[in-house]
């Protein structure tokens, strides 16, 4: 019953209201879902199954009751506490698009400068456009920009928009969803129908299907990139437990 709700509601209601209302709902999820099958690595917190998640074709078991984590947010988490210095030392964060798995973990964090932007979201303290920010050359250490850029009709102004307030030296992890199967990116902005671009392009506000060469197209920008396949260092079990995609690709970027 619980799954049938969550997936009817996230094909109804916006998602900034579903952030709002997720703070209320949430402990309820962890309440009744809770078991010893999956574990959110973020949080520690196990459960019988995870949620289904998804606006055109929804996947099952990926979604945290706890910290409303996906895949994504679980592998990167493991990444950034196991192969980064994040947590450890001194520096300045700007996180696009906030995601609650990680807004308020980071908030807590006294030896990180944590700037959160985005146009719609209630998390974020800056309203922005990520086209043209407000920010200074090389301000951050560290930028968060994870599943954005495929909303972004000139995603190359807004790539140049982050390698410009990145430090020199500086980490930017950019995750987008990649398409494995297609080696060019695609786009068609004949198709204006919401419904159909959902079917397309997997969400109705998607504006393009990337594909390998968005790793090329991140270098041409100036990045130096590392298409990190970090569940390769996850045994077999972690994977499993902790509802991983095994495939998934971190894009981390230097400068």
């Amino acid at each position: 019953m619980i799954k049938n709700i969550f997936r009817k509601a996230l094909n109804i209601f916006p998602r900034p209201f579903l952030i709002r209302v997720s703070y209320i709902i949430r402990p309820l999820f962890s309440f009744f879902l809770r078991g010893t099958n999956f574990t959110d690595p973020i949080d520690n917190k196990s459960f019988k199954y995870f949620l289904p998640y998804g606006y055109e074709n929804q996947r099952a078991n990926v979604l945290s009751p706890s910290t409303l984590s996906l895949e994504r947010h679980r592998l990167l988490w493991l990444y950034l506490k196991n192969e980064t210095s994040l947590f450890t030392t001194p520096q300045k964060l700007l996180h696009f698009a906030p995601e609650q798995a990680f807004y308020k973990r980071f908030k807590k964090l006294k030896h990180i400068n944590y700037v959160t932007t985005d146009l719609v979201s209630p998390l974020a303290d800056i309203k922005a456009d990520i086209c043209d920010l407000p920010f200074e050359d090389n301000s951050f250490d560290f930028i968060l920009c994870n599943h954005v850029l495929e909303h972004i009709p000139n995603d190359t102004k807004a790539m140049q928009e982050l390698y410009r307030v990145l430090k020199p030296n500086g980490t930017a992890i950019l995750q987008i969803p990649l398409d494995y199967s297609r080696d060019i990116t695609f786009e068609d902005n004949s198709i204006t129908d919401a419904k159909e671009r959902a079917k397309i392009f997997g969400q109705y506000d998607h504006v393009r299907i990337y594909g390998l060469d968005y790793f090329n197209k991140l270098k041409e920008i100036g990045f130096k990139v590392n298409a990190n396949h970090y569940s390769q260092t996850l045994t077999a079990d972690e994977i499993k437990r902790y509802c991983l995609d095994k495939n998934e690709l971190i894009p981390v970027c230097t400068k």
